[in-house]
């Protein structure tokens, strides 16, 4: 059975709004990016112990910490960056989330990908060895203007890193926006690395995010294909149906809602079993 999670703080800044729609839509996990309009990582220590402790009261759990890391220009410095990951390993381990989402580092249109490979998988390497102790998995998302922002970037990210704490989420709305047809282009070959599915998807003309279905994001392909092999993990609703940047989004619940449902409306018509 398929779990459903979902970038709550598109909701709402608060996270009992959020939660408490969460619980009206039957969602069960939370991806986990900010509260109160602070994100995840600069939470202090007693705000991240009220979140859990509304979690608990919703009856939620935490799939994911939605951090930023790896979400500066690959020439920016690094060692401190590096020191966010511990923080965003604390904050994993005491919300008990088994994954934290990353990101391959920004480049600008005059920084050629092939010049900064080394670097960039120094810099993996490095997130992946913090976190192999702790049993908790990086997973990078195939975010736009970021090195790993193709199919054949990815893989050569997860493949050269190769990391038992280094896996993938699958964005099909953002290779989209970066002009690749996700499921034609690239499931076959990193089918093998990804563990985690994030729901939104876009058109190919324009890059506008729309809901799972409308898009050439092929969601429906997608789900068939993981359906077939066996696939068991989470399924993370991102609307980015309001406005939106890099850094976050604000849906609203409306939206959110009817971005769940579209979703929902693909797995009921494939006979697959979510909660």
């Amino acid at each position: 059975m398929w779990t459903l999670s979902g970038f709550a703080d598109e909701i709402d800044p608060d996270p009992k709004t959020q939660f408490a729609t969460l619980n009206d839509l039957g969602i069960t996990h939370v991806e986990f990016r900010s509260a109160w309009g602070i994100n995840v990582l600069d939470l202090t220590d007693a705000q991240i112990d009220e979140v859990a402790a509304l979690l608990a009261a919703h009856g939620l759990s935490v799939s994911s910490i939605g951090s930023p890391i790896g979400k500066i220009n690959i020439e920016d410095g690094f060692d401190a960056h590096l020191g966010r990951a511990d923080r965003a390993l604390a904050v994993a381990a005491r919300l008990g989330a088994p994954f934290i989402r990353i990101f391959s580092f920004f480049l600008r249109q005059d920084q050629a990908p092939e010049r900064h490979r080394d670097e960039v998988l120094r810099r993996m390497s490095a997130l992946a060895a913090k976190a192999e102790p702790t049993g908790i998995v990086l997973l990078h998302e195939n975010e736009k203007n970021i090195y790993g922002d193709v199919p054949a970037r990815v893989l050569d990210i997860v493949e050269s890193v190769g990391s038992p704490a280094l896996r993938l989420a699958w964005d099909p709305a953002n290779y989209v926006q970066v002009g690749v047809t996700p499921f034609t282009d690239g499931y076959a070959a990193l089918r093998p690395y990804t563990v985690y599915i994030q729901i939104k998807d876009a058109l190919l003309a324009t890059g506008d995010v729309v809901p799972a279905g409308e898009g050439d994001g092929q969601v429906r392909e997608t789900v068939r294909a993981l359906a077939a092999d066996g696939f068991d993990g989470f399924f993370s609703m991102e609307p980015h149906l309001g406005t939106y940047d890099e850094f976050g989004a604000l849906s609203g619940a409306t939206n959110f809602t009817r971005a769940t449902r579209a979703f929902t409306a693909i797995l009921d018509s494939e006979g697959i079993a979510y909660s």
